[in-house]
């Protein structure tokens, strides 16, 4: 018998760790005509027609809806750039981000 043992070998691999993903919310209010938040998600969201009138309405009925998932940075930027096309017109559209769980 021979007294040599061999060890496996292991390899670790490194694999980079996604950022964390972030919603971008549309908050429903009174004021803002549906045709310009319709507009808006066209414009900052690439939506078609019939997709920015269904997340709109759904915001109006719901109070809110989650409109993408983004890395937070595209997501906080997408958010503040449809906000700040609502206030230019005089309009309290909001837009949030959170975290996705």
């Amino acid at each position: 018998m021979s007294d040599n043992v061999t060890k496996p070998r292991v390899k670790f691999v490194t694999r980079t760790k996604r950022p964390p993903l972030h919603k971008v919310i549309l908050l429903n209010d009174d004021y803002t005509p549906r045709e310009f938040v319709v507009q808006v998600l066209k414009a900052v969201f690439r939506m078609n027609e019939t997709q920015a009138y269904g997340v709109m309405l759904t915001a109006h009925r719901k109070g809110s809806c989650v409109i993408a998932v983004y890395a937070r940075d595209i997501a906080e930027t997408k958010a503040a750039e449809a906000t700040d096309l609502g206030r230019s017109k005089g309009y309290p559209l909001s837009f949030t981000t959170e975290p996705e769980e």
